[in-house]
């Protein structure tokens, strides 16, 4: 009688990796602080998976990773700041025990230097199965106040940035015969608001070209979907109340006056949202975009 075979699992194109035993940890804060963002209970819903991160050393990128890598996945990812992302690598691994979280200093609007960093993680894994492009520039003004240079660079990292990532992972996830794209849009690719023209227009690509990319790719088995955050309590909401000329509790207090649930998001929140997508579990989900808004676009 010939050996059996091990199962595959239809959804990733590969053996299954046993889940490690469910662990609690600690989430560290978005904004860098010593204060605990709260604990989480990892269960290995992304084990053995390969994840590449942008913009993953603060806000929301960071419990993107910390999350991920809790649940059993090898996470690379980018940020600005070689100091912070460095710090946030070694408190992830220090809790885990071993070396699952990398980070390297990479701008993603460089697309050579993009190109050798994420090269560079699909030749030493030999496949990349979750993207997540989540890297941001955050540029605020009327059509008046925003010149040449801002449209250059919102439009650098939040589209062609993001555009960029995806073409350069998509090879390393043929070798895997699948992949997930979760892109971080937001509720400003749904909703006009005051002063927001650059950053709206970068966010209403980024959602329009998570479509299109599932449409092309999904022949392939790699799904593309976004995670579009509401007001989520990060070191942007402090500048953009800074930008109404309010403070960051007038506009937290204004703001929640709006959501079905009377508070502001969390960064937990939105990460529990890029894992579900990420993950198998939305293996028949592409194409489609989960708001983190508490409500706010229900209206």
């Amino acid at each position: 009688m010939a050996a059996s075979q091990p199962a595959t699992d239809v959804a990733s194109g590969s053996a299954p990796t046993q889940p490690p035993p469910a662990r609690r940890f600690e989430l560290q804060h978005p904004c860098g602080t010593s204060e605990i963002l709260g604990s989480y209970t990892g269960s290995g819903r992304v084990a053995g998976k390969i994840a590449v991160v942008t913009g993953g050393s603060q806000s929301i990128g960071k419990t993107i990773v910390e999350m991920l890598a809790l649940e059993g996945a090898s996470v690379y990812f980018c940020s600005l700041c070689e100091a912070e992302g460095d710090a946030v690598a070694a408190a992830i691994n220090e809790q885990l025990g071993l070396e699952r979280a990398f980070h390297t200093r990479v701008d993603v609007s460089e697309r050579e230097a993009l190109a050798g960093w994420i090269n560079s993680v699909g030749e030493k894994e030999g496949r990349v199965d979750i993207l997540v492009p989540n890297a941001a520039a955050f540029v605020f003004g009327t059509i008046d106040e925003v010149d040449d240079d801002d449209w250059d660079k919102v439009l650098g990292v939040n589209v062609k940035g993001y555009a960029n990532c995806v073409k350069l992972t998509v090879p390393w996830m043929r070798k895997a015969g699948a992949g997930s794209v979760v892109m971080t849009a937001s509720v400003s690719s749904h909703i006009a608001q005051p002063a927001f023209v650059p950053y709206n227009t970068s966010k209403g690509a980024i959602l329009q070209m998570s479509r299109c990319l599932a449409m092309d790719l999904g022949p392939e088995n790699i799904r593309v979907n976004a995670v579009c955050p509401g007001t989520i309590d990060t070191p942007a909401t402090a500048k953009h109340a800074t930008k109404l000329g309010v403070s960051k509790a007038e506009l937290v207090e204004k703001t929640v006056e709006a959501h079905f649930l009377k508070r502001l998001g969390s960064t937990k929140d939105c990460a529990q949202a890029t894992l579900f997508l990420a993950s198998d579990e939305s293996s028949f989900i592409t194409g489609t975009h989960l708001m983190v808004d508490g409500g706010y676009t229900a209206h």
